[in-house]
């Protein structure tokens, strides 16, 4: 008996599209050479300008989607506050924050000022709407009478019930069941129609999630199988027949790149299980389009089960995969498909569609610091990678069967020419697709027209489970430059609206639609480059720089080379502060290029000697070398001289200086970036610095400090000395030469500094500390749950929770958190712990044995007097490993000390929001806040009242970004001013106003000679 082949990814892993981030306008040509020059546009105006008009003179009805973004455009007040509204509404499960949020929402727009003119829904809305807000608390939180909380309650219900009605225009249905019953009804006025169901839901976060999807998926399969249509599949075949639509991220909490060897070993089993059913069931099963950096695995999954496709169901031609034009390499993307294709001698389906993460694609690739963006910036580009993918799928039909998504009358009208041209049959060759609720009125004309067979792309599952991607629905379709939207706009002309993308095209493909990531900034300043470590052309350099990194060998510093060096430093002070202001800031800059040219030699070295995830280093680089280049530009328009206004006859200049040898501590978590961040911005102000590394990392700030001096700081300006901080960080403070300090570290020693200081005699030294914080997070019952896990994993687990913003205690409200640490106990179950030089590594080892053991102790104290939520299991000891852990407290006032390391506290919380602030204000440090809400008012005032120097929205609360994010507490959490903000170089300088009274000798010459 034969045995299928193994079920393998490729190893080692091929980069099969290795050019994710080339310019825009290269890929644009490439698309522009596959159409040819002769692409007759005017036959596709012809085409389609009867669609046009015909649904314009037969709207769709004013509940229809269509309908709703034509009177509530996405882009408006009201059109954005219904999406939010629909969004967050259905999962809230307390009455007074249902209330709140749609208080909140229909308060933040005018919809008394919409006169409804344009129809009979705008008028019924409006005049809805403006009645409910009268029964609804105001913005500000005001208390309510009995009669209005009780038609706040009435209003709600009823939004409910109306959102509910909404969701059905999007959902075929609750369950498989309801939605075959719905398909049936709807092939009974069209015969010839087919459907894809989709199982909706979020990506999967823990094991549990994955399971129930694989279980509804399967359970799909066969419910499709055994219905009518599923059994006429066995004459019609798969491409006649309905289908399924399968999430890979929804089958494997960790379906990263980084994680191949999980990939395949937990989600290529559980993949094969579905395809099987489908391939014997004689049924269509679609693999949907993920984001970005996980197209190539997707690709390698999917070769992988083609592969045991070619050996047990070569017959089958049901498996396919959707590719999205709105990315630059969608074009290689059909050619790769094909190739797979033909070297297995199959065939697959392949729905193109024009894209779903747009924003997010385009926001990755600003904060990663890319070279380019992996999708077309111009709309017009992704229609004419559209058109160039449909023409190579036509011209691939005998191993492709096209499905072509759309809902633009003007694409639909050039598949048509394209395929007539290629000689390629509706239904035989190819069919169109539309995404049940959208595109029914244009849809309805096409098929009157004879153009193919149309397959309808089918939601399934619960409201509340849609509302996420019914929201990116909405923001799809509903913009203003979306066909859907300019369909209902009757100003605008059939020509206009069926304009050529080519002719568009050509008109901008000379620049990018958006300012590129490295250009993020403008003329102020470059954006460090970064890397991508999906990209494993990107990563290959890092992985060589690990093999290769050694740590140099420091010398330590005792009394003797601290005096002398304090006495270097105070001789080399004149002669720095004395150079140009410009040549200081571009030495700052020459480092930042230099450190940028050299981050995969930086990167092997942090991840050696600080302990660090290859992820982390990178960010920590970029964070090194945007410090030195925005200290850089800052310098020369802060610290420039000032003239100053006064009395005639009189000169005021305002000049900033250097203070003399400033003293710079910093820790080992950032060994590279808080390092670097202080004394490049105390050598930019004029001072000479006397850089003390943590005793653990001495190795990368010694090559840092090689590095500046290089890039042109005077050995005699800027001197490392290694050492305990209890000498020679003591000696460094009490020395008298010192005329300033910065600091980076633990409240008590920063404490400790701050009295030595005090007790100094000479001048008064000024100190600037950064220290750490009992860091909260307040989440209400309106936040998405996935987005709050992702947010907490990161903000508590991401460095080992050695981070000074690192989340410390997380406030659940107590509506949702049953549900909600569930969830996080899942996901904290799917970390890996290990080897921080592993790419799937996300948590490694604390920084050294000594903290560990008091991590440890304190980990030992919490399970016996909190609730266990979770803890990582660890593949096996490792040592100074403390795997991410979660307890439960009764109250915050529990919480006295910080846990630097990856340890979280959970507190349930109900009543008013207001009073968790000013618990987590009571604590007395400031660092970093987390709030998770979907009401904006509720996250204003919170912020507002918060003492707390960095406050973070529906969004992790690690990672600030220099310039971006200026980081720094208040309190027990640090002096200020903020890192990498605009007023940080100030407390590195002195102050002196010069004035010259013009007038002395012989008067004012000046104001004399104008007469008066």
């Amino acid at each position: 008996m034969n045995h299928p082949a193994p079920l393998t990814l490729p190893h080692p892993p091929h980069a099969r599209l290795p050019f994710p981030y080339r310019p825009e306008a290269q890929a644009l040509a490439g698309c522009r050479e596959r159409l040819g020059r002769g692409f007759d546009w005017s036959a596709v105006v012809q085409r389609a300008r009867p669609w046009v008009q015909a649904v314009r003179e037969h709207p769709a009805p004013f509940w229809a989607m269509e309908s709703l973004l034509k009177e509530y455009p996405i882009s408006s007040a009201e059109g954005l506050a219904l999406m939010r509204l629909a969004e967050a509404l259905l999962r809230v499960p307390d009455v007074e924050t249902a209330i709140a949020l749609t208080a909140d929402q229909l308060g933040r727009a005018d919809f008394d000022a919409h006169d409804g003119s344009q129809g009979l829904l705008a008028r019924l809305s409006a005049t809805a709407i403006a009645m409910s807000k009268s029964f609804l608390p105001d913005a500000a939180g005001s208390e309510p009478g009995l009669m209005q909380r009780l038609g706040a309650r009435t209003v709600v219900a009823a939004t409910l019930r109306a959102i509910q009605l909404l969701g059905r225009q999007f959902v075929l249905g609750r369950t498989i069941d309801e939605a075959m019953g719905e398909a049936d009804s709807q092939r009974r006025a069209q015969p010839r129609l087919r459907f894809s169901y989709d199982m909706l839901g979020e990506g999967a976060r823990t094991e549990h999630d994955a399971e129930r999807y694989l279980a509804a998926y399967a359970g799909a399969i066969r419910a499709i199988a055994a219905s009518a249509s599923g059994r006429s599949a066995l004459q019609d075949g798969p491409t006649g027949a309905d289908g399924i639509s399968i999430k890979l991220s929804a089958l494997f909490s960790r379906y990263e790149e980084l994680q191949r060897e999980r990939v395949q070993a937990e989600l290529l089993p559980r993949v094969w299980q579905l395809v099987a059913l489908a391939a014997e069931a004689n049924l269509n099963l679609t693999i949907d389009a993920e984001e970005v950096d996980r197209l190539e695995l997707s690709l390698d999954v999917f070769e992988a089960l083609a592969r045991r496709i070619a050996e047990q169901y070569p017959r089958w031609i049901g498996f396919g995969l959707a590719v999205q034009a709105y990315q630059t390499r969608a074009l290689g993307v059909v050619e790769e498909v094909a190739r797979i294709a033909r070297t297995l001698n199959l065939r697959f389906m392949v729905r193109l569609v024009k894209g779903a993460y747009w924003d997010g694609e385009v926001k990755r690739a600003q904060e990663l610091g890319l070279a380019g963006y992996p999708v077309y910036t111009r709309k017009a580009h992704t229609d004419v990678s559209y058109l160039a993918c449909a023409k190579a799928l036509l011209e691939a039909r005998d191993v492709l069967y096209p499905q072509f998504a759309t809902h633009n009358a003007g694409t639909i009208g050039a598949i048509d020419r394209l395929a007539h041209g290629l000689g390629a049959l509706p239904d035989t060759h190819y069919e169109m697709q539309r995404l049940h609720g959208m595109g029914d009125g244009v849809y309805r004309e096409v098929l009157k027209d004879g153009i193919g067979a149309l397959r309808v792309y089918a939601p399934v599952g619960e409201h509340r489970d849609l509302l996420a991607y019914l929201v990116r629905r909405l923001l799809e379709n509903g913009a203003n430059s979306s066909f859907v939207h300019q369909l209902a706009d009757p100003r605008v002309l059939p020509e206009e609206l069926l304009a050529s993308p080519l002719a568009l095209a050509h008109a901008g493909e000379q620049a990018e639609g958006l300012t590129l990531p490295l250009d993020l900034f403008g003329t102020a300043r470059r954006n460090s480059a970064g890397v991508d470590i999906t990209c494993l052309a990107q990563r290959a350099p890092l992985e060589a720089a690990i093999a290769l990194a050694q740590v140099p060998a420091v010398p330590l510093a005792d009394a003797a080379a601290v005096s002398a060096a304090m006495a270097t430093l105070h001789a080399g002070f004149d002669g720095w502060n004395d150079r140009p202001l410009a040549d200081r800031a571009a030495v700052l800059e020459r480092a930042a290029d230099a450190l940028e040219a050299r981050l995969p030699e930086f990167c092997g070295l942090l991840v050696v000697e600080a302990r660090k995830t290859l992820g982390d280093c990178v960010a920590e680089v970029r964070e090194a070398v945007d410090f030195c280049r925005y200290y850089a530009q800052q310098a020369r328009t802060r610290l420039a001289e000032q003239e100053l206004p006064g009395p005639t006859g009189e000169r005021n200049t305002l000049r900033l200086h250097g203070r003399g040898v400033f003293v710079c501590i910093s820790p080992w978590n950032f060994p590279l970036a808080i390092f670097t961040g202080q004394v490049v911005a105390a050598l930019v102000a004029g001072n000479s610095v006397a850089a003390k590394p943590a005793e653990q990392t001495p190795g990368v700030a010694q090559r840092m400090v090689d590095l500046l001096h290089e890039a042109g700081v005077p050995a005699d300006a800027l001197v490392l000395l290694h050492g305990p901080g209890e000498t020679v960080g003591a000696a460094l403070v009490a020395d008298p030469r010192t005329a300033g300090v910065c600091f980076t570290g633990s409240t008590a020693v920063a404490r400790h500094i701050n009295r030595a200081l005090a007790a100094k005699d000479g001048p008064i030294v000024p100190l600037i500390a950064e220290t750490g914080g009992l860091n909260a997070m307040l989440v209400d019952s309106t936040a998405l749950p996935e987005q709050v896990v992702d947010a907490v994993v990161q903000s508590a687990f991401r460095s080992a929770g050695q981070r000074c913003s690192a989340l410390r205690l997380l406030c659940v409200h107590e509506s949702i958190a049953d549900g909600l640490l569930e969830m996080l106990a899942g996901a904290m179950r799917e970390l890996r712990v290990g080897d921080p030089a592993r790419l799937d590594t996300d948590v490694g080892p604390l920084i050294d044995a000594e903290a560990h053991a008091g991590i440890a102790a304190q980990v030992q104290r919490l399970r016996g007097e909190a609730r266990l939520i979770a803890e990582t299991p660890a593949p096996q000891a490792l040592p100074d490993t403390q795997t991410p852990v979660a307890f439960e407290l009764q109250h915050i006032g529990q919480l006295s000390s910080e846990i630097f390391g990856p340890v979280l506290h959970v507190v349930r919380w109900g009543g008013a929001p207001e009073d968790v602030v000013r618990q987590v204000n009571a604590l007395g440090y400031g660092l970093t806040f987390g709030l998770q809400t979907r009401i904006d008012s509720r996250a204003e005032r919170l912020a507002h009242q918060a003492r707390i120097g960095n406050v973070y929205v529906n969004r992790n609360t690690i990672g600030a970004v220099v310039g971006v994010q200026p980081f720094g507490g208040e309190g027990l959490s640090g002096t200020g001013p903020k890192a990498g903000g605009p007023h940080y170089l100030y407390r590195f300088c002195a102050e002196q106003t010069l004035t010259v009274n013009t007038a002395a000798a012989g008067g004012n010459a000046a104001l004399l000679a104008g007469g008066h």
